[in-house]
């Protein structure tokens, strides 16, 4: 089997469509001469594609009625996007099956590619290496993933039965605004219609969805990544760390990654913020104060307030160079 280019590719996507094309159309359609089109569907025939070119006055080229395509036709850029996809999607703990169920695709895709093709990709995946650790799945469900993001598209209402991170079991309704991924995780965003108030839910903690009848409006600019990030940076935990930063709240807020800190403008000062972090231990973040740019002062908790001496103690020392 040859290699297919891409303009062959788009020839069959445009007869898949259906119908008979005249060859002056399709010309048209990939912007090439009449006999380059003629040349591509010799093309597709060589690829055991089922493509027949009719003449007289309503003559054309079209797909034979009742003959399969056969599937995955890809371009080099092509194959190697869908192979890296599946390669990245695992390690960053996305995908909604099992391991597995990667490897048997990832496999599929190999044995239809053109040898020369395959071994071509392979050196890629065989020789690529990752600065980073995968990460642990925290995997949905295939199929509720799928029932809340059509939810989502097609602005239902949906039923939920929830188990939230204390272990506690709920059915709720929502009306779902969309997913997100962040670290690993699936999140879906909406709104309790009963207090109209926006929420974010780990997808992998859905045990259960039924579309509800009726349809909703997503409101107008709604960002759901900043949403979920809100979210999972203001979930209580065992300490809430409050600073004062002098500074813009957009500068300010880009000190910090994603997810990690809430920031709002300073009650007292209109070049002040406040800064809320909750964490479940506080032995991490004097490390993440050392990168904040600009003056600050701690509210609390007074926990913290030795760690973030003896951390000003080490650098000192290091900075003189005394053991």
């Amino acid at each position: 089997m040859t290699r297919p280019t891409a303009r062959v590719l788009a020839l069959l996507e445009i007869l898949q469509a259906g119908g008979t094309r005249t060859v002056g159309e399709l010309a048209a359609r990939l912007d090439v001469d009449e006999r380059t089109v003629r040349r591509y569907v010799a093309h597709l025939a060589d690829l055991d594609v089922p493509v027949e070119s009719l003449r007289g006055r309503y003559g054309g080229v079209r797909l034979v009625p009742g003959r399969r395509v056969p599937p995955l036709m890809f371009t080099d850029e092509e194959a190697l996007a869908v192979l890296l996809g599946l390669v990245a999607g695992r390690r960053a703990g996305l995908v909604t099956t099992s391991v597995v169920a990667v490897e048997s695709a990832a496999a599929k895709l190999r044995r239809v590619l053109p040898v020369a093709l395959a071994r071509r990709l392979e050196a890629v995946l065989e020789t690529a290496a990752f600065t980073a650790a995968p990460l642990a799945p925290a995997t949905p469900g295939t199929e509720i993933l799928i029932a809340v993001a059509e939810a989502a598209r097609d602005h239902r209402a949906l039923a939920l039965d929830y188990t939230d991170s204390r272990g506690v079991r709920s059915s709720r309704t929502v009306h779902p605004y969309g997913i997100v991924a962040h670290s690993g995780r699936w999140y879906l965003t909406g709104a309790d219609p009963a207090d109209g108030e926006v929420r974010a839910f780990r997808v992998d903690r859905v045990e259960g969805v039924q579309p509800l009848p009726g349809t909703f409006e997503v409101p107008v600019g709604f960002d759901r990544a900043a949403v979920v990030l809100a979210a999972i940076a203001g979930a209580p935990r065992r300490h809430t760390v409050s600073l004062l930063v002098e500074g813009s709240a957009d500068h300010v807020r880009a000190l910090f990654p994603s997810g990690i800190a809430t920031v709002e403008e300073g009650p007292d000062s209109p070049h002040m913020v406040r800064v809320l972090i909750q964490a479940e231990r506080l032995d991490w973040v004097p490390g993440l104060l050392a990168g904040i740019d600009c003056p600050f002062w701690i509210e609390g908790p007074d926990a913290l307030r030795p760690l973030v001496r003896e951390l000003a103690q080490r650098v000192t020392a290091a900075a003189n160079g005394t053991p």
